[in-house]
């Protein structure tokens, strides 16, 4: 095992498989028991999910805590890689997403109706 490989963590090496687990027991809790989306649905403020913030904070912390401020001030001095950074996620990346999404939306389950 090189170095990088021993730097990842188990729970890092094994990202997908955890999120794909997680996806299943999201599926089966959904399936088997349905009053447990119908309460976290209602857990709302201003339309707001509190369920759906609360993880999010919590997927998006750990990399808050890992930004290094000062090198923020330093990039202004070469703004080459901010606009290669916005040019990426203002229009190739919002109308490439959008396209995904609507050739799934509106081709690919055109036909299915949800109840």
């Amino acid at each position: 095992m090189n170095q990088k490989e021993q730097d990842i963590s188990l729970f890092q090496r094994y990202l997908s498989l955890w999120v794909l687990l997680c996806m299943v027991a999201g599926g089966l809790i959904g399936r088997f028991i349905p009053v447990f989306p119908v309460i976290l649905g209602k857990m709302q403020i201003a339309g707001i999910s509190i369920p759906m913030a609360a993880l999010i904070w919590v997927m998006i912390y750990p990399m808050m805590i890992k930004v290094d401020f000062k090198s923020i001030r330093e990039a202004g001095k070469n703004p080459k890689g901010l606009f290669i950074t916005w040019i990426t996620n203002w229009l190739i990346n919002l109308f490439t997403m959008n396209g995904i999404a609507s050739f799934f939306l509106f081709v690919i389950f055109k036909g299915v109706h949800c109840t």
